[in-house]
């Protein structure tokens, strides 16, 4: 089984799209094996986005990410981060395919809602920086006891 890491990022919570989004997962068959809300630190978010430090739009992400609370989640499913990668939808709103997270709700490049894993490794290192080990659960699906 995979693990990918999810970001409900500050638009998401500001527009209380959480549930909704989870929904979807949820629908799909991935488990939650972890999650939180959290406010991200500058320091924690110079860590997660590490790739993108020289790049122009850096300070306008990082300003972005720490503005408001997030909620960080580990999914967990076979060929999680690739099937999360086409719900989540093209990183511009305006390209995502319709049905996609990012199509039916997203309202920019910047304002896109969620962060999803882009490989294995990703969500290996990013799953570090935001979770313990304790905090992430193996668990069987509820299956109700029986009535005597």
């Amino acid at each position: 089984m995979e693990r990918t890491l999810i970001i409900l990022k500050p638009d998401t919570v500001q527009r209380k799209l959480i549930g909704r989004i989870i929904q979807r997962f949820e629908d799909k068959g991935f488990k939650i094996v972890g999650m939180k809300m959290i406010w991200i630190t500058k320091e924690l978010a110079y860590k997660h986005y590490e790739a993108h430090i020289n790049k122009p739009f850096f300070n306008s992400l990082l300003e972005f990410i720490t503005s408001l609370p997030v909620v960080v989640m580990v999914l967990e499913g076979p060929e999680v981060v690739e099937q999360v990668r086409k719900m989540v939808g093209n990183t511009d709103c305006k390209k995502a395919e319709v049905g996609t997270i990012r199509f039916d709700f997203g309202l920019s490049i910047q304002n896109n809602l969620i962060h999803a894993s882009e490989s294995v490794q990703d969500a290996q290192r990013e799953i570090k920086i935001f979770f313990r080990d304790d905090e992430l659960f193996s668990y069987n699906e509820y299956k109700p006891l029986s009535t005597v």
